[in-house]
């Protein structure tokens, strides 16, 4: 190992470490001190979440990641237009090109991980313009006030800079929340911005259409409030001839999608609460005994960020060659409609490849015209339905688990790195010997298994939730997501509080002395 040479990656990493970024704290940070920075980081979030772009024309534009939009923990128009896309686009590509040894990188290794870290920071620059660019020149329309000041080119590269400006903000504000506070930024994100969503989603009183009166052709759009406006405002006999399918089934909100949230919420609950403990028990204090839970849920719910980021960017991709100017004139790639075929000013693919790996947005978008095609039919045959739903979930579980086992390798939860942190610890596996080979072999049994099937079952779920739907539109990937991003939030803040109780308890978490 000591003969090979270094990556090509540490001759870019001087440009990655002359970038602005977050300083790591020289020693322990109190908890009061990590809760301050969470909070402070997320106002700052949703106060930026609000700063629309200067010089957009909101009409005109179209907003290409709509699908995927509380995923992207981005908000239309604003200059988090491209939420944490760039980021994860950045991670899924060094975590692929790291994965498949194209980048020979030990991130085992201190050096070897810092020039990880320089580099991802560089690609995020660079992503950022990527995502960026293709949207202001072909769907981020500057208004016409702003071309006559600046020009046409001038008004994009003021809107490309406002991009740049909110997305990389963003990534600092994640080094900060990773850094200084407690968890993931890009996590709690996503969290802030699906639970704003469901929450508008269930008690939204005004009515779908606000240029009109309220009534039950334009209802509120909130799912308690429509249906208690629709109870109110019906007889049995209206409610038996569409008022329950308003209720249950009308668009937007339907109380199935509420219930839907419900369960989704309790299955998750409960898979996150299932785990292995491994007895362990400390080498030089007799009677000091534990255990060291391995989740059913292990690789946490980064895969299917990183899959559903994915996704975002196929469709992007898709779009463009059918919908772009230049692109579309690309020989066989460029207006396939068997790639992607979009409608004028839609951004989800009506047929073709990008449909199928397509998000099916609740019951009315596959299992109706599946059962009912007559009254419910959406252009596509019943076998297209299924295999779009079969597809979709394929997709979904294999890129899932892909990501999951990735995800464990980079992030040193693998088994060797925790018998490392184990044995570091103090702590041993009774009866076996306390070295990290035999930590290792023990581990093995379990940490490999059970990573690929929390893949697996992390990425079923997340198909399952988006077929069911969610209020609010949150998507049933990102509801999936907040409620494990919420339980794994509240399990950090319990081991900071043990850590601030017990310094002895950092080594263990690989927490600074």
């Amino acid at each position: 190992m000591d003969d090979e040479k270094p990556s090509l990656l540490y001759k870019v990493k001087p440009i990655g470490d002359r970038l602005p970024a977050v300083k790591r704290p020289e020693g322990h940070v109190h908890f009061r001190t990590k809760m301050m920075w969470v909070a402070v980081i997320l106002v700052l979030y949703f106060v930026m979440s609000n700063v629309y772009v200067w010089g957009l024309d909101q009409s005109e534009s179209l907003d290409i990641f709509a699908q995927y939009r509380t995923i992207m923990a981005g908000a239309s128009g604003t200059i988090l237009q491209l939420g944490i896309g760039p980021i994860v686009t950045a991670s899924i590509i060094m975590q692929l090109f790291v994965g498949a040894k194209i980048i020979k990188l030990d991130l085992s290794n201190k050096k070897d991980k810092a020039c990880y870290q320089s580099v991802l920071k560089l690609l995020v620059i660079v992503m950022i313009f990527v995502e960026a660019i293709p949207q202001v020149f072909g769907y981020l329309v500057p208004s016409d006030t702003f071309t006559d000041t600046f020009g046409s080119v001038g008004a994009k590269l003021l809107i490309i800079l406002q991009l740049f400006v909110g997305s990389y903000l963003v990534f600092l504000f994640d080094e900060v929340i990773s850094k200084w506070g407690i968890g993931s930024g890009i996590s709690l994100f996503i969290a802030a911005g699906v639970s704003q969503a469901v929450f508008t989603g269930a008690l939204n009183w005004y009515a779908v259409d606000n240029s009109s009166a309220m009534s039950l052709s334009n209802p509120p759009a909130g799912t308690i409030p429509k249906a208690i406006y629709v109870l109110m405002n019906t007889n049995s006999a209206d409610m038996a001839n569409g008022g329950y399918e308003m209720i249950f089934l009308g668009q937007p909100n339907p109380l199935i999608a509420l219930i839907g949230t419900i369960v989704i919420f309790l299955i998750v609950v409960y898979l996150e609460s299932s785990r292995i403990e491994l007895p362990i028990s400390h080498g030089n204090v007799r009677g000091a005994r534990g255990k060291y839970p391995i989740k059913l849920m292990y690789a946490s719910n980064i895969p299917v960020i990183l899959m559903s980021a994915l996704l975002a960017n196929i469709s992007m991709v898709c779009l463009l060659l059918y919908t772009n100017d230049f692109l579309s004139g690309i020989p066989f790639l460029g207006g396939n409609a068997s790639i992607g075929f979009y409608e004028d000013g839609s951004t989800t693919a009506s047929s073709g490849l990008a449909w199928y790996l397509s998000t099916p947005s609740g019951l009315t978008d596959w299992l109706l015209p599946i059962l009912n095609p007559s009254s419910y039919g959406n252009d596509h045959t019943v076998l297209q339905n299924i295999c779009h739903v079969a597809i979709y979930m394929a997709v979904m579980v294999l890129g899932s688990i892909m990501f999951a086992k990735f995800w464990v390798e980079t992030t040193n939860l693998g088994a060797e790195s925790v018998a490392k942190n184990i044995q570091r610890s103090g702590m041993q596996i009774p009866g076996f010997r306390r070295e990290p080979r035999v930590l290792k072999r023990v581990l093995d049994r379990y940490i490999p298994t059970i990573t690929i099937l929390s893949g697996a079952l992390i990425g079923l779920l997340a198909a399952c939730a988006d077929m069911i739907g969610t209020t609010g539109n949150a998507t049933g990937t990102g509801l999936l997501l907040t409620v494990g991003i919420i339980i794994r939030f509240y399990e950090a803040l319990g081991r900071e509080q043990m850590m601030e109780m017990n310094p002895m308890m950092r080594g263990f978490f690989g927490g600074e002395e």
